[in-house]
């Protein structure tokens, strides 16, 4: 059990990471990320609302507070690494990875956290 504890932790701290990272470029390197979410054919106005989501979900699952909330923030960062899996891939630019990682992190994050209850 404790193994898998700290399994949990690494795994919710690279997705903390990863999830600041991404909000960061989002804020920081608007232009570029603009550039990249034309060439995905997104609309560019959900750049700042989706960093701010992204912030919000990492505050909610930091908590440790369980419930739904917890719940559709896990949902949230499902779907947004699925999406960006699908846009690197479509356009073939080869950043598909990682989203990938993302994916493998937060799904071993989200399944040993209901196993061992932090």
């Amino acid at each position: 059990m404790k193994t898998q504890k700290i399994i949990y932790w690494i795994a919710t701290g690279l997705l903390t990471v990863l999830m600041l990272f991404s909000a960061s470029m989002y804020f920081f390197k608007h232009e570029m990320i603009k550039e990249a979410f034309t060439s995905f054919g997104y609309p560019t106005y959900i750049i700042y609302p989706l960093a701010v989501a992204k912030l919000l979900g990492l505050g909610v699952i930091a908590s440790n507070k369980g419930g739904a909330l917890k719940e559709w923030a896990y949902a949230g960062f499902f779907f947004d690494f699925v999406l960006a899996f699908f846009a690197h891939y479509m356009i073939s630019d080869g950043q598909q990875s990682l989203a990938v990682v993302g994916l493998v992190v937060l799904l071993a994050s989200y399944f040993l956290g209901k196993k061992v209850r932090p």
